[in-house]
């Protein structure tokens, strides 16, 4: 088929997909910037009721659905560790049974069904009735307020999520720094060279493995791959509920122009409030790993047009 005819093909379907969608959840769907194709969706386990709610934010590239995934992100502070591996995993499975189709639908309704699943698991073991883990005052109870979805707008010119690769079946070896004490909350970054998204989700799930890592307030991270061919990044962020933090850190690693790496910095909150600190320290944190591991100059070398940040490896995509 003809690159333009397709395209035109996708776009009709993008339409047709948005106006059933926005027909059937109403005010839930948002239209956050038609032109580049960016809406959200907030998801409850019950309409009238809910108890626990995400909030689904996707991108859909030119070539959505015939030949590439929506580009997403789930936003809830309480979704972290096992549910949000188990539910992004529920998501790309449904991807590859529908290549080609629109999903969208689909994939509200997988969320919605595992929402209502936790309810019940939160029900039977009498949980608190709420949809969120342990608040620290960072974590932002207005759904009113639309998240930031510069990050994600830099993902439109990224490979297909959910492609196979050799390079996406090696877990890269992942390097821990030393932990920050602030007010009884600790800080520790954990950094992977990665090459491919499926990396990416390769560490952060091994990540989640350690009990104790999977157990922090937040697991903030960010990465950026080099696309050597096209000779642009491939970017993404994550907050895991404190707020802004993923936007933050990922700014971090443009400034210092490092590439084809993968940065967490999880945070245990330890009661006290921090403010503006925790930024802070998310970025110190981050920033003294990639120096650890010679992906930028030290303080005194910034001057020096040397390093991993200036100049990569010549390391192919696969």
């Amino acid at each position: 088929m003809d690159t333009g005819v397709e395209n035109s093909s996708d776009l009709q379907s993008q339409v047709e997909e948005i106006e059933a969608l926005s027909s059937i959840y109403g005010d839930e769907w948002c239209v956050i910037d038609e032109a580049s194709r960016i809406f959200c969706i907030k998801i409850s386990d019950d309409i009238y009721e809910p108890r626990w709610s995400v909030c689904l934010q996707i991108i859909l590239p030119e070539d959505y659905p015939s030949s590439a995934p929506p580009i997403y992100q789930i936003n809830a502070g309480w979704l972290r560790g096992p549910d949000r591996v188990k539910i992004c995993n529920s998501l790309e499975e449904l991807y590859l049974e529908n290549v080609g189709e629109s999903i969208l639908y689909l994939w509200v309704e997988k969320i919605r069904e595992f929402l209502i699943e936790r309810l019940q698991r939160a029900d039977a073991a009498e949980e608190p009735e709420t949809g969120r883990a342990v608040a620290t005052e960072e974590e932002d109870e207005d759904w009113g307020d639309v998240p930031d979805y510069s990050a994600l707008k830099l993902n439109t010119e990224q490979v297909h999520l959910f492609s196979s690769s050799p390079a996406d079946e090696e877990l890269p070896p992942i390097k821990h720094g030393e932990a920050v004490t602030d007010r009884r909350s600790n800080f520790q970054p954990h950094l992977a060279p990665v090459v491919t998204p499926k990396q990416v989700q390769r560490v952060i799930d091994k990540l989640y493995e350690n009990k104790k890592i999977a157990s922090a307030t937040h697991n903030i991270y960010a990465y950026r791959i080099y696309c050597e061919d096209k000779s642009t990044f491939l970017q993404d962020c994550e907050d895991d509920g404190e707020t802004a933090a993923g936007g933050r850190l990922l700014h971090l690693l443009q400034i210092l122009d490092v590439r084809n790496v993968l940065v967490v910095v999880s945070r245990w909150y330890g009661g006290i409030l921090l403010g503006p600190d925790r930024f802070k320290h998310i970025n110190n944190c981050a920033r003294n790993i990639l120096v650890q591991e010679g992906y930028t100059e030290t303080m005194d070398e910034a001057s020096k047009p040397v390093g991993k940040s200036r100049k990569p490896k010549n390391k192919k995509m696969k």
